[in-house]
């Protein structure tokens, strides 16, 4: 019994992490995308402009009973699902994808038929309508589906139109095709922002597939060191703690012997170790600039690198190997950049590190939210006794992002380097 419960507990903590992360995900793509959930609802939303012509249209045409009962009835369930369908974000695939093709089909064709019937019973100011069930067909359908659903959409508006006006020549098409270019447009606007969430999507897996591959790949490494580290060392200890145990009654001093060269090799082999544990530690600035190119490459954004300074001590080396990690970390992950700039230069006084990129920040301001990332970094640049400033910069292409740091080259540390 208590087995299960266990179990059960564990099932639900694993759901519970699983959730967590996709949120986190999903955040993190959304931030990525530049169109935060409140932009895409303000978006959304205001194409509920619609609904003001067959307002108008009813409030100029007294109408009582149920003649005016059915048209109200209609607005409004068709402004409840156009809320409903649109409140979540495109980036948001569980939501989008939550009722399926035939569900979708259905909310679609019952909006396009009540559309139809409204227009066709109280006037063409209703026939407005339809840039909402456009827009809601280029959410809910694939490309193809969407697509061919648009175009309908677009010849059943301007066919409607031009049915309703005396003659061809008589038709108001300064209201025809103004109507019926939105109609296209906004649902290609919607078919639009589902492809760049598939692909946000897509990117975003690939990074977190070349993130396991790097760690995959670094535990693999660790590995191979610590076996050929290892290997040969503990092979004499058991060769010699044999060899000792059979001399141990025949000849005791050359056991004491073996047992004291046991004890040399297995101290040697801890220093190894400790060793080997603190180079996987220490962060290393050269070796994090060619880290930094080929995870950069690897997310497809070109890295430039420009490294002019003289040898560092160890403190200082090993902080702005921590900034060119971070640095980069947040450009793949907060950015979409195509191209970034590491820049480390010194004199006699300071050293500097420079990581410029041109991608867009979150959100369009001169001061940036630090998360712990930064923070943490903040407090190591400190420790130094430097300073650390991310801003929003602009470039020639549009707004892009710096993080710069400065660190005192003090004498202990210059006279520690040497």
């Amino acid at each position: 019994m208590e087995s299960v419960e266990v179990e059960q507990t564990q099932k639900i903590a694993n759901n519970s992490g699983a959730q967590s992360h996709e949120r986190s995900n999903l955040r993190e793509i959304i931030a990525a995308s530049g169109i935060s959930e409140r932009l895409w609802r303000l978006y959304a939303y205001f194409w509920l402009v619609c609904l003001v012509f067959p307002i108008f249209s009813l409030i100029q045409t007294p109408r009582r009973g149920i003649s005016l009962l059915f048209p109200v009835l209609g607005l409004l369930l068709f402004t409840v699902t156009y809320i409903w369908i649109m409140w979540p974000h495109p980036l948001n695939d569980r939501a989008r994808t939550r009722l399926g093709l035939r569900a979708s089909t259905t909310i679609i064709t019952g909006l396009t038929i009540l559309v139809f019937v409204l227009s066709t019973m109280y006037g063409s100011a209703f026939l407005w309508l339809f840039i909402g069930v456009s827009a809601i067909a280029g959410i809910m359908l694939s490309f193809r589906n969407a697509s061919i659903v648009v175009f309908g959409l677009t010849l059943l508006t301007l066919g409607i139109s031009v049915a309703a006006s005396p003659s061809l020549a008589n038709a108001n098409w300064l209201q025809i095709i103004p109507l019926v270019l939105l109609v296209r447009g906004l649902g290609l606007d919607m078919i639009g922002f589902v492809r760049l969430s598939d692909a946000l999507r897509e990117l975003q897996g690939a990074r977190e597939q070349l993130a396991r591959q790097a760690v995959i790949e670094e535990r693999l490494r660790m590995a191979r060191d610590l076996h050929d580290l290892l290997g040969h060392t503990l092979s004499l200890i058991t060769l010699k703690s044999e060899l000792a145990g059979r001399l141990l009654e025949k000849n005791p001093h050359s056991a004491t012997q073996e047992i004291h060269e046991v004890e040399r090799v297995a101290r040697q082999a801890l220093r190894d170790v400790r060793e080997a544990v603190a180079g996987y530690r220490q962060h290393s600035l050269r070796g994090e600039l060619d880290g930094a190119r080929q995870i950069l490459e690897a997310a497809g954004i070109e890295c430039s690198i420009e490294y002019e300074t003289q040898v560092l001590p160890q403190n200082i080396d090993a902080a702005l190997g921590w900034v060119v990690r971070e640095g980069v970390t947040n450009v793949i992950r907060h950015s979409r950049a195509k191209h970034c700039l590491i820049h480390i230069n010194s004199t006699d006084d300071t050293v500097r590190a420079e990581i410029s990129n041109d991608g867009y920040p979150r959100k369009e301001s001169s001061t940036v939210e630090w998360g712990s990332g930064l923070s943490g970094l903040a407090e190591r640049v400190a420790n130094e006794g430097g300073q650390l400033e991310a801003r929003t910069q602009s470039m020639s292409n549009g707004p892009g992002f710096r993080l710069k740091v400065e660190i005192p080259m003090r004498i202990s540390s210059i006279v520690e380097a040497r």
